[in-house]
């Protein structure tokens, strides 16, 4: 796996295989299909690894086995594994160029205990009274609510953030009876909250 910043870097790797599998090609043709200049390919080719390319190429490996280990860290995490137990300083860049390079990504841990997924041992569990029955012929004989969330903001963390929206709808006209918007996803603003009509 190449880590260097060299742009063509696939294509003079294709252009040495099929050299080195069948000399009757030409270098130049090769180059010249492949739309690169003939100089670039030599260049790269006799092209020495710096310093920053060993360090980049020991740090993938110690990224990779940091990976195996902890399939679920993230670059940032990974990047606190190498300065803390492997004595590598880099930043959250660099880590986040290799992980890319070396296509590592962490897996994602579901919580068992979410919005979308029933918990195993749920200390409440509310009475089931419309039975999926969500058409009312009388106002105010059936009403429900839920929790939208918005993003606002681009930029700078004290320019954007969420919205949290918590409407009340009568299911005989779908019109909306209250509604309450606060920036914090708590049962407190929707139940002790002024709700306005």
């Amino acid at each position: 796996m190449n880590l260097t910043k060299t742009r063509n870097t696939t294509k003079y790797l294709t252009i040495k295989e099929i050299s080195d599998e069948n000399k009757t090609y030409s270098i130049s043709a090769l180059c010249k299909f492949a739309g690169i200049a003939r100089s670039a390919y030599y260049k790269w080719l006799s092209h020495v690894n710096s310093d920053n390319d060993n360090l980049n190429e020991r740090i993938a490996d110690t990224i990779a086995k940091i990976h195996d280990e902890h399939p679920d860290m993230g670059y940032r995490r990974i990047r606190d594994t190498l300065a803390h137990d492997y004595k590598i300083a880099v930043n959250d860049k660099r880590v986040l160029r290799i992980c890319r390079k070396k296509k590592i990504q962490s897996y994602i841990k579901h919580r068992y205990n979410c919005c979308t997924k029933p918990a195993s041992d749920p200390a409440y569990v509310a009475e089931n009274i419309l039975n999926r029955e969500f058409k009312s012929d009388m106002i105010n004989q059936k009403w429900v609510t839920d929790v939208s969330e918005f993003k606002y903001g681009v930029g700078e963390d004290d320019k954007k953030g969420k919205l949290y929206l918590s409407v009340i709808l009568d299911l005989c006209d779908r019109r909306p009876v209250a509604f309450v918007y606060s920036t914090r996803n708590d049962t407190k603003y929707v139940s002790r909250g002024k709700m306005y009509r």
